[in-house]
């Protein structure tokens, strides 16, 4: 739509923008200013140009865009309707790419695609739940994917969570990982001589090097965290738990790891079968339930269970 208010007018200010945007567009002069610079990326020549003490915006003269992508409506809808699963990343380049990806939708963005995304919208909504927010992290961001594209480590300064102290380590990045609504780093690092995740939002400062490393052909990131019940390493073990049967009524539905195997037992009862890392996250997990929950086996984590229940019985 910005396009087309460009393509209609010899100059036009941020303002003008606006008020001629659709009701369902953002109408917000920073999202136009984003925009706008998506345009120019995607090789529109836009140039601004002060006239009578205001700045006004046009494409160059003789400029004709080319043929528009032909989005249906329904694809269109879908596209904007994708902003809201990916608010976490709100300030960073993925949501650059994002409003460039729209803005390239150009004139084949109509009043039924707008009609479309209204209907959309009263039937799907979006609730993230809690999640990191990573404007403030851009820089960084930015860094680790241009490092991880020239294949050059960075030295960082990271504050280690579990040990509640900065460390400075080398890192080969390797790739970023969004999960769980948050960014992490995976790369290996030369201090501890082994691959690890990093959250983003930990690292407080970031140098590029002229290192260059190589990524092991035999590393994939879905090997790597095949057996993360969220995002923690650990080493793999094959659990057991016996879920009662108000609570398994609604374990049921859900996929909570690749690997688990569903068995249903007498009175609605539920066995889960699964291969996870053990680790802290796994214990936090089964707490989750409550007592709809019992371990089953192995016998080390029905007593780590045991006793964080017991803390927190004390801490109470």
């Amino acid at each position: 739509m910005v396009l087309q208010t460009l393509q209609a007018s010899r100059g036009t200010t941020l303002q003008d923008i606006v008020d001629n945007l659709p009701r369902d567009y953002p109408k917000h002069l920073r999202t136009i200013r984003r925009d706008l610079e998506a345009l120019e990326a995607a090789g529109h020549p836009i140039i601004n140009e002060r006239v009578h003490g205001q700045t006004r915006w046009r494409l160059i003269e003789g400029y004709r865009n080319l043929p528009a992508m032909n989005f249906s409506p329904s694809e269109f809808a879908a596209l904007m309707m994708a902003q809201h699963l990916l608010t976490p990343l709100n300030g960073t380049p993925v949501e650059s790419a994002l409003h460039s990806a729209l803005a390239k939708t150009g004139m084949s963005v109509t009043e039924q695609s707008h009609s479309t995304l209204r209907e959309f919208q009263t039937i799907f909504s979006f609730k993230l739940g809690s999640h990191k927010v990573y404007a403030e992290h851009r820089n960084t961001i930015q860094a680790l994917t241009t490092a991880i594209s020239k294949l050059r480590t960075v030295q960082i300064k990271y504050y280690s969570a579990s040990q509640r102290r900065l460390t400075r380590r080398e890192i080969e990045p390797y790739e970023l990982l969004f999960t769980n609504s948050a960014l992490y780093l995976v790369g290996y690092c030369r201090l501890r001589k082994d691959v690890r995740m990093f959250a983003v939002e930990r690292i407080r400062s970031l140098t590029f090097t002229d290192h260059p490393y190589q990524i092991p052909l035999g590393f994939n990131i879905h090997d790597y965290t095949q057996h993360a019940l969220g995002v923690m390493q650990g080493k793999p073990i094959t659990v057991t738990l016996q879920f009662n049967p108000a609570t398994a009524a609604w374990v049921r539905d859900r996929i909570w790891h690749p690997s688990q195997i569903l068995t249903p037992v007498n009175k609605g009862g539920l066995t889960m079968t699964l291969t996870v890392a053990e680790n802290r996250e796994l214990v936090g997990w089964i707490l989750s339930f409550g007592s709809g929950v019992k371990v089953l086996n192995p016998e080390s984590l029905k007593q780590a269970v045991h006793k964080e229940a017991q803390n927190i019985l004390n801490e109470a």
